[in-house]
């Protein structure tokens, strides 16, 4: 700690506050304290008490600020604020900004709908939810149209001025307020209905569709009663979906702390009416170190917003450090009381090792998918690496294959993968320019030499202009290059690296024992069928071949379709680019009429007839052969050569 440092912290006041920790300028660290002399002070004189992630904290600050408030509450509402604002890089940040939907019934109006809101509003309207995707609210909302004739349209309603029913009241799913067949008191009693199925209360909807059930089935109004009984059915199966818990039937949230490794996990369970309808993880990056209590409240501040609001009540696994005003501040963004308990005992406490159990499961279950990451990117980039003889693992590599049809119309494809994963906005393509014929190892020489030539052009114009050559479509230059094919190919692509002047690495990978072939060696690396490096590199070869087929039958169809045209009376160039570009499917042209080629800007009755009969005529089975290699993948039109 530097004079200047131990000077700010002597004067500090005894007072509430926020205070913001500094390195050269930047925030890194934003906290609350009650007396912010005490709790500063605590960062540089008690070390070792401290956890590796705040030692590496305080070693890097070399200034702080202090915003002094009038109380607790307004220090936690600051503390919130700084840290979405900043985003400092030593404090728990949650990621997850996704709005959880709800449903909405505006009750204020004389004919309400109920719908899907992706936002709560203090609007007057009932709003239910969160809930946990838009899945589960139209799932629900389904049953509530089943089970309830309430009106889903958008028709704006006027009793002086009646319109014709819909489809809806035909079949029995809507009162028609639109035509008034009903009144707002009558159509009132159907959406309480619906309020108080929304709110959990679902045994009086079942009661009350049962016993209509029975008294059209008794009236032999069997069509009524199958209505009934397939509402009834729809109403059961999503209450089998939702599990029932016994905590007062009212709303909660559960939220339980599992830390493993680097990283700290919240789970939330989902209680609304009584019936848990779902649960969510949240990973929290670099809190492994983290109090449970710290966690827990760096969650609730930032989950719990405009776009989620809190429930009434929030259960939490672990104790929380001044939940007083933290259940103050929720209430207020809430516009209702929120109270967050620890529960000791009883169902509640089931309910919070439910979601401890949970968060420890989806915790672990995270931590393997890392490590099965690693092992198919980094892991596998080292392995490789050794094979190869490599110093260090390629974080760039690029692969390369040729295709063709008899010599025709040749492409080269390069694809890229950076640190093991595949970077598709840096695929490219090359349309052969000086090679005649099906002569693959001339052809990967023109394309090898014309993306080193361009690299080496833009890397040196970025390096004049003082950017960064990674910025570039070409300046990037590879680590390592993987050819698809054997020795021939292998042999050009070094030739043309070795007359630019670059040394880069290169190997080819053979199809027949999937065998690693390396310029001027007569042996071959076969690598075990398990092993991480050989699925990275199948994986390379297989995305190059891939990305070159598909670019040849590209270019093969819209050939194909020029050539059709070409023929073709009073289709120039102008209309033929016109249909082309209107057109992107051979499959769209051909199934098009007349009138359909008619609205391709510069074609008249008369040749969009002649288009048509070209198309469907006499020639039809020939043209379609000519074209059939295309066709299968519905190719695009306007592909275009790189």
């Amino acid at each position: 700690m530097n004079e200047r440092l131990r000077l700010k912290i002597e004067n500090l006041p005894e007072s509430p506050g926020c205070y913001l920790m500094k390195n050269q300028g930047q925030i890194i660290y934003v906290g609350k304290a009650r007396n912010l002399k005490n709790r500063v002070r605590q960062y540089f004189h008690e070390s070792r008490t401290h956890t590796v992630k705040v030692r590496a904290m305080v070693d890097h600050v070399d200034d702080f600020d202090v915003i002094l408030v009038d109380g607790e509450l307004e220090a936690l509402i600051l503390e919130n604020n700084l840290i979405k604002l900043h985003k400092p890089r030593y404090n728990i940040l949650l990621k997850d900004d996704k709005a959880y939907p709800y449903i909405r019934v505006d009750v204020n109006e004389p004919y309400p709908r109920v719908e899907l809101a992706r936002r709560s509003a203090k609007d007057g309207a009932r709003y239910f939810g969160p809930y946990m995707s838009a899945t589960v609210v139209r799932e629900t909302l389904d049953v509530v149209r089943q089970a309830f004739p309430v009106r889903t349209c958008k028709r704006t309603i006027s009793p002086d001025k009646p319109t014709r029913p819909c489809v809806q009241r035909e079949i029995g799913q809507c009162l028609g307020p639109c035509a008034n067949l009903t009144t707002p008191e009558e159509y009132r009693r159907v959406v309480d209905q619906v309020l108080d199925f929304l709110n959990g209360n679902d045994q009086p909807v079942i009661d009350e569709l049962t016993a209509r059930m029975k008294q059209a089935a008794a009236g032999m109004n069997f069509e009524r009663a199958a209505l009934y009984r397939d509402r009834l059915k729809a109403v059961e199966l999503l209450m089998q979906k939702q599990k029932a818990v016994h905590t007062g039937g009212g709303d909660q949230d559960v939220l339980a702390v599992c830390r493993l490794g680097d990283d700290g996990y919240v789970q939330r369970l989902v209680v609304r009416g009584g019936r848990m309808i779902g649960s969510d993880t949240h990973v929290l990056d670099n809190a492994g170190e983290d109090e449970p209590s710290d966690i827990l409240t760096s969650f609730m501040l930032q989950f719990y917003a405009e776009e989620c609001l809190p429930p009434r009540e929030i259960l939490v696994s672990d104790g929380v450090e001044d939940a007083d005003v933290l259940s103050q501040l929720l209430s207020e963004r809430r516009g209702g009381r929120v109270a967050v308990k620890k529960p000791d005992r009883g169902e509640k406490k089931k309910l919070t090792d439910m979601a401890q159990k949970n968060a420890r499961d989806a915790a672990e279950k995270r931590q393997k998918q890392i490590s099965t990451s690693y092992a198919r990117t980094q892991g596998a980039l080292k392995e490789l690496a050794d094979v190869l003889g490599l110093e260090r693992p390629p974080r760039r590599i690029e692969g390369y294959d040729i295709s063709n049809t008899q010599g025709v119309q040749s492409v080269g494809s390069m694809v890229v993968m950076i640190d093991g994963k595949a970077a598709n906005k840096a695929y490219r393509h090359f349309t052969i320019k000086t090679v005649e014929g099906a002569n693959d190892f001339a052809s990967i020489r023109e394309v090898i030499t014309r993306r080193l030539k361009h690299g080496l052009q833009e890397l040196e114009e970025r390096n004049a202009a003082g950017e960064d050559p990674r910025g570039g479509k070409f300046s990037d230059l590879p680590d390592l290059i993987l050819i698809d094919g054997g020795q021939g190919q292998l042999e050009n692509a070094v030739a043309a690296r070795d007359e630019l002047g670059l040394r880069m690495p290169m190997f080819g990978l053979a199809k027949r024992l999937e065998e690693i072939v390396l310029p001027g060696e007569d042996r071959s690396i076969l690598l075990d069928r398990h092993s991480p490096a050989l699925h990275l590199i199948q994986r390379v070869r297989d995305e190059a071949h891939r990305f070159a087929i598909s670019h040849h039958r590209s270019l093969r169809g819209a050939a194909a379709l020029r050539s059709r045209l070409d023929d073709i009376p009073g289709v120039g160039p102008v209309r033929r680019k016109a249909l082309l570009k209107h057109f992107e499917t051979m499959e769209a042209l051909e199934s098009a009429t007349v009138e359909g080629i008619c609205e391709v800007e510069g074609i008249s009755t008369h040749t969009a007839e002649a288009i048509f009969k070209a198309l469907h005529g006499e020639n039809d089975d020939s043209a379609r052969t000519h074209d059939d290699d295309g066709k299968g993948e519905g190719h695009d039109l306007q592909s275009e050569d790189r």
